[in-house]
């Protein structure tokens, strides 16, 4: 069985993973039959959020800790994931994506990407390892593209919003503009990004892209 690794930011839109994306995300990745292993960084969120009012809180929350709550259970501390131990890997959302997972939220193009994050994801492209990113989450690759071993550009999507599409564009990679339903594909990268609610209004919406992600991991990994 497939084994995919899941890199989750924390729980909750505004300083975590976006909860029906990565719902969305395991839905079709269990429904393909792939083995997941729920996986984050060991470290703090960058702040926390009431998702109330949406204001911030003096409460310090773990990014890893936080991101059990949509695994029901343990996570893999990212430092002690091989991607050896691997067939694909999964970014789910939201704003967890951009400021735990690197501070793109905060630094823009001149943003760092968190270590483990960054080891496993190059590690990973170097292994030949497909990876589907989604909402957001397609910054962080873009963040550390210049360190991929590749000869073309990657090519990636977040939609069509004019400021993040120009940001990854200074950082050297293509974007493509997509609907919510639509996937780009890397196919000399092995790399699948799809827009989900930096576009769509619902999960109802969201969930077509992430499907078709999903189902174009499969044909990479079999």
């Amino acid at each position: 069985m497939a084994k995919v690794a899941v890199i989750l930011s924390g729980c909750g839109v505004y300083d975590g993973s976006e909860i029906h994306e990565s719902v969305m995300a395991l839905f079709y990745l269990q429904h393909a039959n792939f083995e997941i292993v729920y996986t984050a960084p060991n470290v703090d969120q960058f702040h926390v959020i009431n998702h109330t009012s949406s204001e911030e809180s003096s409460q310090p929350r773990n990014v890893l800790v936080e991101s059990a709550r949509i695994a029901r259970g343990p996570v893999l501390d990212l430092s002690d994931a091989n991607p050896e131990d691997f067939d694909a890997v999964v970014l789910p959302g939201g704003f967890g994506a951009a400021k735990n997972l690197c501070n793109f939220a905060i630094k823009g193009v001149e943003a760092e990407v968190q270590p483990d994050v960054e080891r496993f994801l190059i590690k990973s492209h170097q292994l030949g390892k497909p990876i589907g990113a989604i909402c957001i989450s397609p910054v962080v690759l873009a963040l550390i593209a210049s360190r991929f071993q590749t000869q073309s550009k990657l090519n990636l999507t977040i939609g069509n919003d004019p400021a993040t599409s120009e940001a990854i564009e200074k950082l050297g990679c293509e974007h493509s503009v997509k609907k919510v339903d639509e996937i780009c594909v890397d196919e000399k990268n092995k790399i699948i990004t799809t827009p989900a609610y930096m576009l769509g209004q619902n999960v109802v919406e969201i969930a077509s892209g992430i499907e078709k992600l999903v189902q174009k991991l499969g044909t990479w990994i079999s």
